[in-house]
Parts: structure tokens; C-alpha cells; sequence
């Protein structure tokens, strides 16, 4: 066996220095001889860590090394993650953000990413367009079980793997990253130049805050219906060149389509899937509340006279919808999330209450003191029995 962590001589053969841990595996470890057959396992306790989710302005912050407190912070997250009570695994959205990143060369983009993953040791997020599908399957299914709107959180539906188990020596990284990044520069900086100039019009709107909110519930499905049919469409025309580069959200109504009985009529499985869009069901979705109540927060803001300089408001929300990306995908299955202090103090709007509603702690600059006694306090509260763990699994 290949021995990681050598404990002595091997009780079985008696091979000096021969015997020790060889890998670690969910809550046990086992432990043989690199020089004969006899192996034991010891069973580690049960863990339930902490989800932490960091924002990317985190990891950037620390990895330039511009300011100690990120840099700080990032070796205590290491060290409390280290001690099996934390995870901060990383998302589809860090690999983005990491990738749009200006002025600092390839390779340093390359060595964010390394230390995203570090920080991350290893865990990760399923990508954010996977949760958002899985969100809305689920939200129909009980929609057709006509089951109360309610969303139940569920960890796997977010979560790769088993995050409560104690980590292994190793972790394999498998990079991936194809994305036209030059692209999603131009659509970044289109997208939030078609938000900014909105803000004049916003400002001549008499609509409440409610009525903003079903706008976006109301825009979200559109946009889910019109995606799918111009996929189905120019599939349907012999364009199948659709089935390969079409928008991931066009597949979200065929997903909603493959729930229902294939004897239902085809006029009938669409209103089906209509009235899903209008129900309580879809506006209960995590992903689906949050997003609309940050943009009409966003909205409210300007109607009370916040931006009125378009340069400014460029600049102050050049990350904006990436912010919301974050937030609106992964906050709810989160025990903690750090993020900028403009985020922070718009998801602490009554209006969307952030902390109230799912329960996690947010954290930013201008609450850094109680985010270090919080992870503190994680080590502080360790038993007795999860450190024997410790020294079993990591001598």
C-alpha cells in the first residue's frame, strides 16, 4: 500500500517505520503497510460543516495582496477549513469573474484560480445555470403534485458530492475553462450599459414595488419561453447546429416539458408549463425571488435618487450582475457569505431581508470584526472528539 502519513512499525509484519494512513475516506481512514497485506480502518466522527461562500472581490483582494485584512482573513478561512469545520467550496461564477479579469496576464489568472481552489480545498459549487434548472424542475414537479409553493431547500441540488466528510491527502483538479472570454467582456459591458440606461425611465415610473417585482417574475419566464421556441424553432427548420450552441436557458422549458405524460396533447403540456410560469410555485424559487427582489430594490434606489451620475453608476455597478448571480444562486444554501459592502447593504433591504428569509449570516468590510469572531468561534466550539479525529486522520 501506498502509505500518505507514516505512524511507525506495522503491527502485522513488524516492517520498521512501515506502517501508517494511506487515504482518508469519508469518516474513516485507512491506515496498512507498504510492506505486507494487513490494513485497519478507524472511523472518524460525523461532520456538518459550515458553507461559506465568498465573493470573488474576496479572492481577488487576497490574492494581490493589497489589503491584510483579506489577506488575513483568507489564512484563518485555510486553517478553520483545514480543521474540517469550514468549506468554501468555488463556483462557476469565481471561474468567470477569475477569467474576465483585466491587466494581470494569463498566468496570473491562472495562479488566481490555483488559489481560489486552495482556499476552496478543492469543493465546488455545481455551475450556477445547473442549480437554476434543478430549481425550477423541482418548484413544477410540486406544481404538478399540487403540493404547497414553499420551496425545500436541498443541499444537492447545489453542492458536488458529500461536503460533510473529512477531506482526503489529495484532490484532483481537472481545468475545463473554453469560454470566448473576449465575448463575455463585450456582453458584461453591453449589459450593464442597457441597465444604467434605464435609470431615466425608472425614475419617471409611478409603478410600486410589488408591480416592479412581478415585472421581473414576469420578464424571468418570457425569457424562458421565447428562448426555447427559437431553439425549437430552428430545430424544427433543419437548423441542428441549435442543439449545440443555443443559450442554456432555452433547454429549461424542454425540461419542464419532459415532467408531463407523453400522451398529454401538445397544446395542453404548454399551458401547463404557462401556468407554472404565473403560479406562486415560480415566484417561490429561491433563485426567482431574490434575483427580482434585488432588481426592483436596485430600481427603488433610483427612483429615490441614487446614480443619477451614469459614469459613476457604470463604475459602481460594472459587477452588478455577477453580484446578483452570486447571491440570488447561492446565498439560500449558505451558513455564511461575504460580499461587498454595496451588496451587502442592498440584500439587507427590508424588501428582500436576505438574512431573515434563508438564514445566512452576510459579512462584509464594514462588518469584518464580527466576521472574524464568527469563524473564530467555530475553532473555539470544536469537541474533544473531533479533535481526536484530527489526530487520527492528519498527524
Amino acid at each position: 500500500m501506498l502509505v500518505t502519513r507514516v505512524l511507525g512499525d506495522c503491527p502485522g509484519c513488524g516492517g520498521k517505520g512501515e506502517f501508517g494512513n494511506v487515504y482518508v475516506s469519508g469518516n474513516k481512514v485507512l491506515r496498512g503497510c507498504m510492506s505486507c497485506t494487513y490494513s485497519t480502518t478507524v472511523l472518524l466522527p460525523k461532520l456538518r460543516k459550515k458553507i461559506l461562500y465568498l465573493d470573488q472581490f474576496f479572492f481577488s483582494s487576497a490574492f494581490r495582496e493589497c489589503d491584510q485584512r483579506f489577506v488575513k482573513a483568507a489564512d484563518r478561512i485555510s486553517h478553520i477549513s483545514a480543521l474540517q469545520l469550514l468549506v468554501a467550496p468555488f463556483s462557476s461564477i469565481h471561474e468567470d469573474e477569475t477569467h474576465l479579469w483585466r491587466g494581470y496576464g494569463d498566468k496570473n489568472k491562472e495562479n488566481l484560480m490555483e488559489f481560489i481552489k486552495v482556499t476552496s480545498h478543492g469543493h465546488e459549487f455545481k455551475p450556477a445555470y445547473k442549480v437554476e434548472r434543478t430549481q425550477i424542475v423541482r418548484a413544477f414537479q410540486s406544481f404538478l403534485a399540487d403540493k404547497p409553493p414553499e420551496f425545500q431547500l436541498e443541499q444537492r441540488d447545489v453542492v458536488k458530492g458529500n461536503i460533510h466528510k473529512w477531506d482526503d491527502y489529495f484532490r484532483i483538479d481537472v481545468g475545463r475553462y473554453t469560454v470566448d472570454i473576449e465575448l463575455m467582456r463585450d456582453l458584461k459591458q453591453q449589459s450593464v450599459e442597457g441597465l444604467v440606461d434605464l435609470f431615466p425611465h425608472w425614475r419617471q415610473s409611478t409603478s410600486t414595488f410589488d408591480e416592479d417585482v412581478a415585472f421581473e417574475m414576469q420578464d424571468a419566464a418570457k425569457g424562458y419561453i421565447e428562448s426555447y421556441f427559437k431553439y425549437a424553432s430552428r430545430v424544427a427548420s433543419g437548423d441542428y447546429d441549435a442543439l449545440f450552441d443555443s443559450p442554456i436557458m432555452s433547454k429549461v422549458v424542454e425540461s419542464l416539458l419532459y415532467c408531463l405524460p407523453d400522451e398529454m396533447p401538445p397544446k395542453e403540456r404548454f399551458m401547463r408549463v404557462g401556468a407554472f410560469f404565473k403560479s406562486p410555485h415560480f415566484m417561490e424559487i429561491p433563485y426567482q425571488w431574490l434575483s427580482a427582489r434585488i432588481y426592483a430594490t436596485l430600481k427603488d434606489m433610483v427612483k429615490r435618487g441614487e446614480h443619477v451620475d451614469r459614469d459613476r453608476a457604470l463604475k459602481r455597478l460594472r459587477g452588478f450582475f455577477q453580484d446578483v448571480k452570486h447571491v440570488s444562486t447561492y446565498a439560500p444554501y449558505c451558513d455564511a457569505f461575504v460580499m461587498d459592502q454595496a451588496m451587502a447593504s442592498l440584500v439587507a433591504n427590508p424588501h428582500i431581508g436576505l438574512e431573515n428569509r434563508y438564514g445566512v449570516k452576510v459579512f462584509s468590510l464594514n462588518k469584518w470584526d464580527q466576521f472574524l469572531a464568527w469563524l473564530d468561534a467555530l475553532e473555539t466550539k470544536m469537541t474533544q472528539k473531533h479533535r481526536a479525529g484530527l489526530a487520527a486522520a492528519y498527524p
